[in-house]
């Protein structure tokens, strides 16, 4: 129906009688609630208005109860959840912008240009608070890379980021990829932006002032994306191939120039407000301005700039197309506004004003075709406690024995089997695909643990990830989600940053099913727990449902995006060891712990039983401990042991130094496997100088965290004892192949 060009759309009486409602996602029981806003049926656009608004996209109206659960202020928050981004103070009048959203959906069936449009969308999200973008970073999660069709999906998936970021000039700089079979025909395309701000630049997505003008800038609108937050609100289904209408267009290039032009709008301090036309286009972005400043809005859709023939109001309503923004000035101020933009070629026209009536109203070939109150669209879609139960699964997992597999002695094809885990091996293959230089404010490119962007003028630096582990999740999602927020800050502290604040993006299957609500509510306690105690809020996100495939629903994946400050760049650590001689420490316990493992995974092809215990307390003395002394300039190197545990945090530090080293551990009862391969939590891997060796273990020790000394940077092979026994040795440069080669091959 919307691929029509000239239709003449159904009746009010219509829209109720065949129900059409019903295929915009809006239940019986909300079109009743509609008809009582309106005090009558609506017609079909207003029915498209609402669906969109009232969308778990755009509303939440399924995860609104458990997002209230997170911790949001701060001492340091400047802005929480409820505009386009969060803001975080980092001193001297600066702050850091930075939100993480999900082009899912859009991306299993159109991947490029889903992916691309993530990438664009996010950054708009972040030059609408009136920010410069400074770094993307990403989440992505495929099914098994030995599928043709996973190629294919994460081949134009990473064409598409790579595609977006590097025409507009902003470094891709991290993020993470991981590959099971959960994901398959289902993947997650996750994009975070990061940006700088002066105080004095803040701007919000408010309608201010009765009578004001309101403006579109950007390119024509199209009928790309119709219904894309519906598209997102729902299963993936065989029907989803056809429904390419709601994956929108993305122009690198266009947004560029979109970009620069309003961020000399609002440096010209002229702007009272304004927001992108993200999910749900011209719907949103005028209703949500509207509703911020308890204003009303006309739009005059005639003038809406349009690309095609015979557009209806509903398809200028609805539409996703890209590169869109719309803003509010005073009308003394349209000639100097308007004026920016034609020396941009930009298109800006005027499409609206502000009203004081509190609706907003649509006006099309002089006639009202909407009219709608804007509480209603924004603020009265109802809230849903959906049902939870726990999952039987779960209760089956409580009794696995997770080490009941005989001990595997070859530890060494062990080792690297895991390194040439999709999951595990160098993601230089999707990286080297980013222009991750460009700006020049790159001080550690993707691979360590987290990226580094330096703040010209000052040195100071952020430090940013991405980071989750599904399968834990799965297996237990509170703990999982503890993990999740943990693991970030420990890549954010071995960067030499002191974490911030996060971003979340919650990835789960469909609401509707108990045993899906259950994961949901128990991981975001986890999150809000761990936050808590780490000093993290949360000042925004997204939430990503009906992430299903032909085999049920996707692993739980609550996505964290932690930005860290850097004080001073003479504290910017990496993981590769840096020096021969320099001396191995690892901190923290490590337990018989291989539930949810990619030792588990790899060897034994199977995810159960529990995942690595975590403990917040200790967890927080560990992050403090590691943090100051890298502050204290005792630290050369620093790696968190995640993935494949302690032997393959050795690998990693020894490949990116490019040295060997040469450990002994102690066994302490622990079969060999488990001590190499287990992925207990709250532990790190440092290295320090010989003269600095005494300085740092002590300096451990007093803050009350486990700490072993393990051995020394030397050679050109990793050596392992147990007990004074070897049971590992191999060339970096074996391990190195191995770890390079694994992606490529695959795709090749």
């Amino acid at each position: 129906m919307t691929q029509q060009t000239s239709v003449k759309e159904p009746t009010a009486e219509q829209v109720a009688d065949q129900q059409i409602y019903k295929q915009m996602g809006v239940s019986d029981s909300e079109y009743e609630l509609i008809c009582g806003f309106l005090g009558r049926k609506p017609n079909y656009t207003e029915i498209g208005v609402f669906s969109v608004m009232w969308s778990e996209h755009c509303a939440y109206k399924n995860s609104k109860p458990l997002l209230r659960r997170f911790p949001t202020t701060g001492p340091r928050v400047l802005m929480g959840p409820g505009e386009g981004a969060g803001i975080v103070d980092i001193g001297d009048n600066q702050a850091v912008v930075f939100k993480i959203e999900s082009h899912n959906h859009p991306s299993a069936v159109e991947p490029f240009q889903g992916a691309a449009t993530g990438v664009g969308g996010i950054i708009r999200d972040i030059f609408s608070m009136g920010a410069r973008p400074v770094a993307v970073l990403n989440s992505l999660r495929f099914g098994k890379l030995e599928s043709e069709r996973v190629k294919y999906l994460f081949e134009h998936v990473v064409s598409g980021i790579a595609g977006y970021g590097n025409c507009i000039g902003i470094p891709t700089v991290g993020g993470e990829v991981m590959f099971d079979e959960s994901y398959d025909g289902n993947p997650l395309v996750n994009a975070m932006c990061v940006g700088l701000i002066d105080h004095d630049k803040i701007q919000r997505g408010v309608a201010k002032g009765v009578g004001n003008p309101v403006f579109y800038v950007g390119p024509p609108t199209g009928r790309d994306g119709i219904h894309g937050a519906t598209f997102a609100s729902e299963e993936l289904t065989e029907e989803s191939e056809a429904r390419r209408t709601a994956v929108q267009v993305g122009d690198p290039f266009m947004e560029k120039l979109v970009m620069e032009s309003c961020l000399e709008l609002i440096d010209s301090g002229i702007v009272l407000g304004i927001q992108d036309m993200g999910a749900a286009g011209l719907t949103c972005s005028s209703a949500e301005m509207a509703s911020k400043a308890g204003n009303g809005l006309e739009l005059y859709l005639d003038q809406v700039p349009q690309r095609e023939d015979g557009m209806t109001a509903y398809e200028m309503m609805l539409s996703e197309s890209q590169e869109r923004m719309l803003f509010v000035v005073e009308p003394k101020d349209e000639a100097q506004a308007m004026e920016i933009f034609e020396r941009w070629g930009v298109i800006c026209a005027k499409v609206g004003k502000v009203t004081d009536d509190g609706r907003l109203k649509l006006l099309h070939h002089g006639e009202v075709v909407g009219d709608m109150p804007v509480h209603a669209l924004v603020d009265e879609c109802p809230i849903y406690d959906k049902p939870s139960s726990v999952p039987a699964y779960y209760e089956q997992q409580a009794h696995v024995d997770t080490n009941r597999y005989d001990e595997v002695t070859d530890l060494s094809g062990a080792l690297k089997s895991i390194l040439a885990s999709p999951t595990v091996a160098s993601k230089a293959w999707v990286y080297d695909q980013y222009d991750y230089m460009v700006r020049t404010s790159t001080a550690v490119r993707p691979g360590s643990d987290a990226a580094v962007i330096t703040i010209r003028g000052t040195r100071k630096a952020l430090a940013m990830t991405t980071d989750c582990n599904g399968r834990y999740v799965y297996l237990d999602p509170e703990v999982g989600g503890k993990i999740a927020v943990s693991e970030a800050a420990r890549n954010i502290v071995c960067s030499g940053a002191e974490p911030l604040a996060i971003t979340d993006n919650l990835n789960f299957g469909s609401p509707e099913k108990p045993d899906i609500f259950w994961q949901m509510e128990k991981s975001v306690d986890g999150m809000a727990e761990a936050c808590r105690v780490l000093d993290t809020p949360v000042i925004g996100g997204n939430v990503s449902l009906y992430n299903e495939n032909t085999r049920g629903a996707i692993y739980p994946t609550p996505v964290v995006g932690m930005v860290g400050l850097i004080h001073d760049t003479d504290h910017i650590t990496t993981q590769g060891f840096k020096n021969e001689g320099d001396v191995i420490f690892v901190l923290g316990d490590t337990f018989a712990e291989l539930g949810g493992s990619e030792f588990q995974k790899v060897i034994h092809q199977v995810t159960e039983g529990r995942p690595p215990a975590l403990d917040l307390d200790i967890e927080k003395k560990l992050l403090g401990s590691v943090l100051s002394a890298i502050q204290s300039g005792l630290v050369q190197s620093a790696h968190d042991l995640s993935e494949g545990g302690l032997s393959v945090a050795l690998a990693e530090s020894c490949i990116s130094g490019k040295l060997g080293a040469s450990v002994a551990l102690n066994s302490d009862n622990l079969r060999h496997d488990l001590l190499l391969f287990s992925e207990s939590q709250s532990r790190i891997l440092l290295s320090a100088t010989p003269a600095q060796a005494d300085a740092l273990e002590s300096h451990i020790q007093s803050q009350g965290v486990p700490v072993r000394r393990i051995g020394q940077v030397q050679g050109t092979e990793l050596q392992i004892q147990v007990d004074g026994k070897q049971v590992l040795a191999e060339q970096v440069n074996n391990l190195r192949q191995v770890w390079e080669d694994a992606i490529p091959c695959l795709m090749n």
